[in-house]
């Protein structure tokens, strides 16, 4: 079997099952609870078990009760504990043939076999009427995607993001920025809009051969910064982490773990980030959504916002 990667899920032995949140999984899978097997669950999956949906607070909760050998600063989970893989590249096909909103989007992008998916609760079959579509796009696939969402878009085949939905995202992510500086941000991303009434995004995640592209593991915190710098590389901006390279005297790179964050900046953009320095071998890097919120911390396209 493949690697376990971002954006995968995971079933254990008890049936619940986990949102993979990490590409780190050799010793175990970092993870983020999701699905209990509930008799009383507003989920029902296809052969008709019930579960029900945790959020991050109560997913931290339950396994703090039930399994407190998976704590740390997500779940992990051992290898020997999971019974199944479920793999958006993999499962999509299962997927189309029974989601016809699904499918429909999926034929307007005309992305190549292997490199698309959908994550969430469409990949465990635990979707509801209200269900985000969280399309995942694997490597260089995902910028051939972005393009044609923009174009799909200036077409007026995908209608743009309504005020109203760009308000919603912004109350549920809360930033540390003005709604619009949000929204000057995020409509240049080309990364989630509209579809027939159901909102959906467009997720980046690493092909297996570039898995490592960032060393895993947390570095020593050596406290708390503001800086500005020029962003060097922003390959892997829209990834989890969002990684920007950067150019600064003693910041190597900028990493956000928190979506609101990624695509934040392009190469060659000043930007303004805050959050917590952490000491990775020589280097030092300045980590943006340090908490689920990541209050106090983020970061800001000086260069775009001063262009508008």
């Amino acid at each position: 079997m493949r690697s376990i990667r971002l954006r995968d899920f995971i079933e254990d032995r008890e049936g619940c099952i986990y949102a993979v949140s990490n590409y780190d999984n050799a010793e175990r899978i970092g993870c983020i609870l999701r699905y209990v097997p509930d008799a009383a669950g507003e989920r029902t999956n296809p052969a008709g078990r019930r579960y029900k949906k945790y959020d991050f607070s109560e997913s931290f909760d339950w396994i703090r009760e039930h399994k407190p050998e998976y704590l740390d600063n997500v779940h992990r989970v051992p290898h020997c504990d999971v019974t199944r893989v479920y793999k958006p590249e993999e499962e999509i096909a299962d997927l189309i043939a029974r989601n016809a909103r699904v499918a429909r989007l999926i034929s307007h992008l005309s992305l190549p076999a292997g490199s698309y998916g959908c994550t969430g609760s469409l990949l465990c079959g635990l979707e509801n009427d209200a269900s985000d579509i969280d399309l995942v796009v694997y490597g260089d696939a995902w910028f051939v995607a972005q393009r044609r969402l923009r174009a799909l878009i200036g077409r007026g085949l995908i209608p743009p993001m309504s005020t109203a939905m760009w308000r919603k995202v912004y109350d549920k992510r809360v930033p540390e920025i003005s709604f619009d500086a949000f929204v000057q941000h995020e409509q240049r991303k080309w990364n989630r809009g509209e579809f027939e009434g159901t909102y959906f995004d467009l997720l980046y995640t690493r092909d297996y051969d570039n898995l490592n592209a960032v060393p895993p593991g947390k570095g020593t915190v050596l406290g708390r910064a503001t800086i500005e710098a020029t962003v060097t590389d922003a390959s892997l901006s829209f990834d989890n982490p969002a990684v920007y390279a950067v150019d600064h005297d003693e910041i190597s790179r900028v990493l956000s773990f928190t979506h609101t964050y990624s695509g934040q900046a392009l190469a060659g953009e000043v930007v303004e980030a805050k959050g917590v320095v952490e000491e990775h071998g020589d280097e030092r890097w300045l980590i943006v959504g340090t908490t689920r919120e990541a209050k106090g911390e983020y970061i800001v396209s000086k260069t775009l916002l001063e262009s508008v």
